[in-house]
């Protein structure tokens, strides 16, 4: 029994509770452009780089077009290369929330630069009128 209590203990002190936080987000054409070699952003290639994982250009990734720069991407081969954020966009005058799953590929600060087909995904046909915003970001 005691055991069984020290396992469980133990287990939850391992449960990482996802992390969220408000961060500003844009977008970039250059995300869009599905023959863009991986070779041209921060996460190609070393240890954490996604060439390495056996992606080539934009459109390999599984997540084309819900892809971009991500603050935590410091630089080339960042440890935070690969990692998907949940971006949350709330229209204040409608309240309605729309969520997109993003793939980090690229450093950006600040916040978040995606492809424009994912920032029109988010915030709907006027993405490019709004141009820049505030999400909720969680890893």
């Amino acid at each position: 029994m005691q055991f069984a209590i020290a396992v469980s203990f133990v287990l939850s002190l391992l449960t990482v509770p996802a992390q969220s936080a408000t961060a500003s987000i844009s977008y970039d054409r250059v995300y869009d452009n599905v023959n863009r070699p991986l070779a041209t952003v921060a996460c190609s290639d070393g240890t954490y780089g996604l060439l390495t994982r056996g992606y080539t250009t934009f459109s390999s990734l599984p997540r084309f077009p819900f892809i971009g720069g991500a603050e935590a991407v410091t630089g080339w081969n960042s440890p935070n290369c690969g990692t998907c954020y949940q971006l949350t966009y709330t229209n204040v005058t409608s309240g309605v929330n729309r969520s997109i799953n993003v793939l980090a590929i690229d450093r950006a600060k600040p916040g978040f630069n995606v492809a424009l087909e994912a920032l029109e995904a988010l915030l709907g046909p006027r993405a490019v009128d709004i141009g820049r915003t505030t999400v909720d970001a969680e890893q």
